[in-house]
């Protein structure tokens, strides 16, 4: 797609900088914003090419009527301040963070005896904020630890030096009930809240192994003054820290202060997970939700969200953990993609974490609108066959016989990846001799695209034959008998290996066991075999029944499939009163049925 005259000058004038571009429409409104370590070849490749990925793109490219640059330093600039415009203009064509909410944080304020208490906003006075949390369960949790820690105030008084000494205040219930010491009347000393809120603070950052070591040199120091009862309460604490950290402790405590990142995605969003560590525990944990833009890669998708959840989050970690090794570097900070051991089961915690938040989100959208799960399978599907259009009418095709006999084939409709079994077909081959699965399953496919055309019915997208390459191949030439094998996608499945097989390619596709288009196909190939299998075996009981009643004089195969046919059972030809028989084989075979039955019955 060659750039529009109006635009060329200014792209022969970008410089090959880092920098940051923004796309204006006729309206003058910014549609998108993006960085790029070098300026001109970024910008000039959305022109260069004739044929992009992504039709959101295409339309991007047609809207564009200016275009502006800013330049940077590096890189990494270039990240910073691209975050910041489209935080502030939301242009429509940019990846949409999906949880823009506020999040709370425990904040300990700025005064003499300071409260400590859980807000969403930050005023900017000198107070302590710790957070923000993505879980309100988890902060309360943690506040609650604290209260029964430590015994801090939550009255909103001056305690200044004057108020006290001019005895403003009096005890209030807290001070009754055992949650506070009473500082408003000087019944605690400043020093000793003040090293509780030491505590307090050391516990918010995550640091818990350090307050439960000088809660043990207290402990042993009262011990060694003969307070027993100061020593048993620090030894309470101590047990409570002590649970908190088993509980929240999962890899080895050496790994500290550390930022792990891990994506997964589908077709329109990413998931990104965050787990902050400190000493081993998981202090914070999140997944960020992004609306894809354009053909952006997880790459680009990780650094974009994991500069967002660090600057959310206040992280002034210097080690990421990351699942591959990113483009862009970050600087004084360093990123490593574990290999193996504890480090490498954080990343796998992460990914199972941003997995976990996707399956959710997709059940509660599904609950929304049911047709959104068959839409995603599908795309999906589309995508990993590399169709051209979306498979919504898929048919399947599976072959049945034992040692040659009784030789049958199913065929299996599915629409919008659900059976619609008011469709399904049998046939009963016709044309081919002894067990020829090759000659059969050409026959039967054949057959079935020949009605279709002749009655004007519409054909599938997809067709699926249960089968290796020998199957597919006889499948192929029927469709190019009938000259639509360019209007159809056809593949096979072999059972070995789950192995996909396409015309004209040599090398098998393997698509993720545990991707959704596989389960699919699947469930495809299975139900057409249940289906072809109770044919079958419903043949090889009828012609089993038929044998029988051909051993009557005068009961040829077309009059027993008639009996069959009409009183659905042989024991209910053998109940039949002589009329009932009559009215369709005549009296003269009804009479030699009711012989023939009463001679058997006589020897039994």
């Amino acid at each position: 797609m060659a750039a529009p005259e109006f635009l060329k000058d200014t792209l022969q004038h970008i410089p090959q900088k880092p920098g940051v571009y923004q796309y204006f429409d006729e309206n003058e409104t910014l549609i998108y914003v993006g960085k790029a370590k070098r300026l001109k070849n970024r910008v000039s490749s959305y022109f260069n090419k004739d044929k992009h990925e992504s039709g959101k793109t295409k339309l991007l490219v047609k809207k564009i009527r200016k275009i502006k640059f800013i330049l940077v330093d590096s890189e990494y600039e270039a990240l910073l301040l691209e975050n910041t415009l489209i935080k502030e203009n939301k242009p429509k064509f940019n990846i949409q963070w999906r949880d823009d909410k506020t999040y709370p944080y425990i904040v300990v304020k700025n005064e003499r005896f300071p409260r400590i208490f859980s807000t969403r906003n930050v005023i900017k006075d000198g107070s302590k904020y710790f957070g923000p949390y993505a879980s309100v369960k988890t902060m309360h949790a943690l506040l609650n630890l604290i209260k029964h820690l430590y015994r801090f105030r939550t009255c909103k008084y001056n305690l200044s030096e004057e108020n006290i000494a001019a005895k403003k205040f009096r005890l209030c219930l807290e001070y009754h009930i055992g949650n506070c010491k009473g500082p408003c009347e000087a019944l605690q000393t400043e020093a000793d809240y003040m090293q509780s809120i030491s505590h307090i603070k050391r516990i918010l950052k995550g640091h818990v192994s350090e307050v439960i070591k000088d809660l043990k040199s207290e402990m042993q120091t009262s011990a060694e003054a003969l307070d027993f009862e100061e020593a048993d309460g620090l030894k309470k604490k101590i047990s409570l820290l002590e649970n908190f950290k088993a509980r929240s402790t999962v890899v080895n405590p050496d790994i500290d202060n550390v930022d792990v990142f891990a994506i997964v995605n589908d077709d329109k969003y990413a998931y990104v997970n965050y787990l902050k560590i400190v000493q081993g525990a998981i202090v914070q944990s999140h997944t960020l939700e992004l609306k894809k833009g354009l053909e952006e890669s997880l790459d680009e998708l990780l650094i974009v969200a994991a500069f967002e959840l660090r600057k959310r989050f206040n992280s002034q970690s210097k080690e990421m953990y990351f699942p591959f090794s990113p483009k862009l570097q970050i600087p004084e900070v360093n990123v490593f993609v574990p290999q193996r051991g504890d480090k490498k089961k954080l990343i796998a915690l992460s990914e199972k974490n941003a997995r976990q938040f996707m399956i959710d989100r997709h059940r509660m959208q599904e609950k929304l609108d049911p047709d959104r799960r068959a839409d995603r399978i599908l795309s999906t599907l589309q995508k990993d066959l590399n169709m051209d259009s979306l498979p919504k009418h898929i048919e399947c095709f599976d072959n049945s016989n034992l040692q040659g006999s009784f030789p049958v084939s199913a065929c299996v409709v599915f629409k919008n990846a659900k059976p619609s079994k008011k469709e399904y077909r049998h046939f009963n081959i016709k044309t081919v001799v002894g067990p020829n699965d090759f000659a059969s399953m050409e026959e039967v496919v054949q057959r079935r695209y020949r009605r279709l055309l002749e009655e004007g019915e519409p054909l599938p997208q997809l067709i699926i034959i249960d089968g290796g390459k020998g199957q597919l191949s006889a499948s192929v030439k029927s469709l190019e008998r009938l000259g639509i094998l360019d209007q159809i996608m056809i593949i096979g499945i072999a059972k070995r290996l789950e192995e996909i097989f396409i015309p004209n390619e040599s090398v098998p596709l393997y698509i993720d066991k545990r991707s959704e288009s596989l389960k699919l196909i699947q469930n495809l190939r299975n139900e057409a075999h249940r289906f072809g299998i109770t044919h079958h075996r419903s043949k090889r009981q009828k012609a089993n029944l038929s044998s029988q009643l051909l051993d009557i004089d005068g009961i040829g195969k077309n009059t027993a499939e008639s009996l069959l046919r009409q009183f659905k059972s042989l024991k209910r030809v053998k109940e039949a009163s002589k009329e009932d028989l009559a009215a369709i084989v005549g009296q003269k075979r009804a009479k030699a049925i009711l012989d023939f039955y009463t001679v058997e019955k006589d020897k039994t």
